[in-house]
């Protein structure tokens, strides 16, 4: 994805989350999780504009994230935040729909696109999605199901101050958040490949040339043509597997690929 694709994907996506937070969850009363959550519920019970509650409130954690994870993705990170708080204030809070289950469902499909495509490319909507990524850098754990439980803290203290009924809503928008996410964030998810192909040196120096990624060559021969081929056998991430394709196909159109996904990586692996 290059630059300009990357950003007006966060442009676009973080309206979406404006969108779908005005007119699904808070003209319902039904919150999102972390950080935005508790602007919300301070938007709620204040006049301030949740917009802006949420941009102030994620100010040390962007100071947090200058540390941990760098300029660029902070930086990134600023700008889907903003964008999102300005367009809060524009977006009138109305109900599209007068059921609070159906406005939890749908608003929590849109926040989860909107917050997977942002992830993909490359950025967060702050709060806890950056306490996240440094906990995943740590360790590979689904993303969605991470923020999920983290979230859900809030959730709970929310139930205190409105009704148990919002809290319950609140937490059935942000499940379908979380697994909207996964869905399109699949960066945990790791592939074998069993690439099987007449030029051998060729593939492997594409790969090698292209990717931070370890491959082990093995020699092979066709049982009914009694042909030599040489095996590669890799461990990439989901991300990496329509570009890689891609690679192969150039060299050896004729290549036999075998992909699996694979439960579990012992050992070295980059997590890019």
């Amino acid at each position: 994805m290059n630059r300009v694709a990357r950003i007006t994907t966060i442009f676009i996506s973080s309206i979406l989350i404006g969108f779908a937070f005005n007119m699904f969850l808070l003209s319902h009363k039904v919150l999102s999780g972390g950080v935005s959550g508790i602007a919300m519920i301070l938007g709620l019970l204040t006049s301030i504009n949740s917009g802006t509650l949420i941009f102030l409130l994620n100010i040390p954690i962007f100071i947090l994230g200058w540390m941990k994870l760098g300029k660029r993705f902070v930086t990134i990170s600023l700008f889907s935040v903003a964008v999102t708080s300005i367009s809060m204030g524009i977006i009138p809070i109305a109900k599209i729909s007068e059921d609070p289950i159906l406005s939890s469902i749908f608003g929590g499909v849109l926040v989860g696109i909107g917050t997977g495509l942002i992830f993909r490319a490359g950025g967060s909507t702050g709060g806890f999605d950056i306490v996240s990524m440094v906990l995943t850098q740590k360790k590979e754990l689904p993303l969605g199901t991470l923020l999920f439980g983290m979230n859900a803290i809030v959730v709970f203290v929310s139930g205190f101050i409105f009704t148990w009924d919002l809290a319950l809503y609140t937490m059935a928008s942000i499940y379908v958040t979380g697994r909207v996410i996964d869905a399109i964030h699949t960066r945990h998810i790791k592939l074998t490949l069993m690439i099987i192909t007449s030029n051998g040196d060729e593939v492997k120096e594409k790969l090698l040339s292209n990717l931070v990624r370890g491959i082990t060559v093995l020699d092979g021969e066709g049982a009914y043509t009694k042909e030599k081929r040489r095996v590669l056998i890799t461990v990439i991430s989901r991300y990496e597997l329509t570009r890689v394709k891609h690679m192969v196909a150039e060299v050896d159109p004729h290549s036999f690929i075998n992909i699996t996904q694979t439960i579990e990586v012992m050992g070295y692996f980059r997590r890019t």
